[in-house]
C-alpha cells in the first residue's frame, strides 16, 4: 500500500455480506446455510411504529461511521501530525541568511607624546556583512560570505589635517566535510528516517482503527439483528400464552379445566410480558451501542429507531489456514507496526554506531580580496578576481573513553533484539489467533445447524402438544412447558447465528481482510 498523503478518506463501494445473502428456507437443515427470518413480519400488522424510523444496512452503517465516528475524526488527524513533523525535519537543511551593518566612530583626540602632544586623529569605520550558511544532505557544511568595510580616518598635526580613506572587501567560501563520525548519517538525518517510518507507522494505525472500528460496528449490528428479532420471539411467547388463558378460560367456564391450570397460564402470560420488558431495554442499549458509532452528533439519533434491514444468515465457509496465515502477516497493520518499530530501532542502532567513530573533518576556504579608497573600488577589485585565496586542511577530534557513545550504543543494540522478539511474538499471536478462529467457526456453524434442527423439532413438538390439549390428552401445563422449550429454542437459534456472524467478523479482522471483504476502499487525499 503506497501512502502519498497525509487524510485518510474510507469510501465503501458496495458490501457483500448480510443485506446480500440469499434467504435459505427455514426447513432446509442441510443447505448451504441457515436463515432465521421466520419471525422478521410476524407481527407487523400489531405493531404501531413510531413515526421516527430509520432503515439502515451494514453497508449504510459502515458509511455513516467512516465519515461521522468520532474515534475515527480523532484518529484522522495523526498522519498528518506526522507528515508535518517529518516535513519540519527536513527544516535542518534550510539555509540560514545572515545580513549586518554597522558604523563606528572613534575620537582619539591629542595624544601626549614626551614633553610635547600630538595631533589627535578620527576614525569613522562602516561595514557590512552578509552570509549565507546551512548543511547539505551528505552532511557538509557550507557558507558564502561577502564582507565590506571602509574607514575614514583624520590625522591632525602641526602641518594640518590629512584625511585618509581606505576601503576592503573580501568574498569567500567554506566548506567542511565530515569522514567518520556523522558521515553517513548525521541528526538531521535521523530525524527524517525515523519521521517517515512514523508517518507509516500512523498510517497503519489509522488504517487498525478503520478496520476495529468497522469490525466493532458489523458485530454491534448484528447483535441490533439479535435484539430485534429477541423481542419478537418475547412477543410470540406472549401471544400463544395470551391465547392458552384465553382457551384455558373458556374450558374452566364449561367445567372442563381445572382453575389452577388457568392460574399456571396466567403466570406464564405474566412472566412472558416481563420478558418482553427485559428485551426491549436490551434492544435500546444496543441501538445507542450502534448510534454511538455512527453518528457525531447523538443527539440528533437520540429518539430515531434504527430497523436494520437484513436478516442473520449462516453460509458456510471454506477456510485455508496457510493462505490465512500470509494474509494475515502481510496485512495485519499492528503486525507491520511491529516491523517499522524494529526498522526505526535499526535507523537508531545504525545513527549510535556512526557517533562511536572521532571526528574526521576536511576543511577548506577559498575566496577573492579587494581593496581601494571607496567601496565601488574594493568590489571591482574583488570582482575582478586577481587577489584570489585559499586554504584547506583537516581536523581530527578524538573523544579518549566515548563511555556514553559505546554504551548508547550497546544498549540500543540489545533493544533492536527485543523489538524482533517482539514481532516473533505478535506472529505467534496472529497464527494462534486464526487457528483458534477457524476452530469456532466450524463450532459456530455446527451450533447454526443444529439450534436450526432443534427449534423446528420444538415447533412440531408444541403442535403435537396443542392437539393433544384439544383432544384432552395433555395438560395446560404441559403445553407451557414445550412453548418454553420452543421459546427457548428459537432464542438459541438467533443466539446462534448472531455469534457465528460476530464471530466471522473477528475472523476478517484476525486474518486483516476486514477491508477487502466489505469492498471498503481507501484512497490517499
Amino acid at each position: 500500500m503506497k501512502w502519498l498523503g497525509v487524510f485518510l478518506l474510507a469510501v465503501a463501494s458496495g458490501f457483500s455480506g448480510l443485506a446480500q445473502t440469499a434467504t435459505i428456507s427455514g426447513t432446509d437443515t442441510n443447505g448451504a446455510g441457515v436463515v432465521y427470518s421466520e419471525m422478521t413480519n410476524s407481527l407487523a400488522a400489531d405493531t404501531n411504529a413510531p413515526a421516527n424510523i430509520r432503515m439502515l444496512s451494514l453497508q449504510d452503517c459502515i458509511e455513516l461511521a467512516l465519515k461521522h465516528n468520532l474515534e475515527l475524526q480523532v484518529d484522522r488527524y495523526n498522519p498528518a501530525i506526522s507528515l508535518y513533523t517529518l516535513k519540519a525535519a527536513y527544516g535542518g537543511y534550510d539555509p540560514t541568511l545572515f545580513l549586518s551593518g554597522s558604523h563606528e566612530h572613534n575620537n582619539l583626540g591629542e595624544q601626549l607624546f614626551g614633553n610635547g602632544l600630538l595631533g589627535g586623529s578620527t576614525e569613522d569605520v562602516t561595514s557590512f556583512d552578509t552570509r549565507v550558511s546551512g548543511t547539505s544532505p551528505i552532511g557538509t557544511t557550507y557558507s558564502i560570505e561577502g564582507q565590506v568595510a571602509g574607514t575614514d580616518q583624520f590625522l591632525t598635526s602641526t602641518n594640518g589635517t590629512s584625511f585618509n580613506p581606505n576601503t576592503s572587501g573580501q568574498v569567500r567560501g567554506s566548506i567542511s566535510q565530515p569522514l567518520l563520525k556523522n558521515f553517513w548519517i548525521d541528526q538531521t538525518r535521523l530525524n527524517i528516517r525515523v519521521d517517515k517510518n512514523r508517518l507509516k507507522y500512523t498510517q497503519l494505525g489509522l488504517k487498525l482503527n478503520i478496520m476495529t472500528t468497522v469490525t466493532t460496528l458489523e458485530q454491534a449490528y448484528y447483535d441490533l439483528i439479535y435484539n430485534r428479532e429477541n423481542v419478537k420471539v418475547q412477543e410470540m411467547a406472549a401471544q400463544q400464552t395470551d391465547r392458552l388463558v384465553l382457551e384455558s378460560k373458556k374450558k374452566l367456564e364449561v367445567g372442563a379445566l381445572a382453575e389452577l391450570d388457568l392460574a399456571s397460564a396466567q403466570a406464564q402470560a405474566a412472566q412472558n410480558r416481563a420478558a418482553i420488558i427485559q428485551a426491549e431495554s436490551q434492544l435500546g442499549t444496543q441501538e445507542r451501542k450502534v448510534k454511538g458509532l455512527i453518528t457525531d452528533n447523538f443527539p440528533q439519533w437520540a429518539d430515531v429507531e434504527l430497523q436494520p434491514s437484513g436478516n442473520l444468515t449462516a453460509e458456510r465457509v471454506a477456510f485455508n489456514r496457510q493462505e490465512s496465515w500470509r494474509k494475515a502477516l502481510a496485512d495485519r497493520p499492528e503486525y507491520l507496526q511491529a516491523k517499522l518499530d524494529a526498522e526505526k530501532q535499526g535507523i537508531q542502532l545504525k545513527y549510535d554506531w556512526n557517533q562511536i567513530f572521532p571526528e574526521l573533518d576536511v576543511v577548506g576556504t577559498a575566496g577573492y580580496n579587494g581593496s581601494g579608497t571607496f567601496f565601488s573600488e574594493a568590489l571591482f577589485d574583488v570582482e575582478q578576481r586577481n587577489r584570489p585565496f585559499y586554504s584547506f586542511g583537516g581536523q581530527l577530534t578524538v573523544p579518549l573513553a566515548n563511555i556514553n557513545a559505546r554504551n548508547t550504543y550497546k544498549s540500543d543494540k540489545v533493544s533492536l533484539q527485543q523489538f524482533l522478539l517482539t514481532i516473533k511474538e505478535k506472529e505467534r499471536d496472529i497464527l494462534i489467533a486464526i487457528d483458534n478462529d477457524i476452530g469456532t467457526l466450524q463450532a459456530d456453524y455446527d451450533n447454526v445447524q443444529a439450534t436450526h434442527a432443534q427449534r423446528l423439532y420444538e415447533e412440531q413438538a408444541l403442535d403435537a402438544e396443542q392437539k393433544k390439549l384439544n383432544n384432552g390428552k395433555s395438560t395446560t401445563y404441559n403445553v407451557i412447558l414445550v412453548q418454553r422449550d420452543l421459546t427457548t429454542a428459537r432464542g438459541a437459534e438467533i443466539q446462534a447465528l448472531d455469534t457465528y456472524n460476530k464471530d466471522l467478523a473477528q475472523f476478517s479482522l484476525d486474518e486483516g481482510s476486514t477491508l477487502e471483504r466489505l469492498n471498503i476502499d481507501l484512497t490517499v487525499k
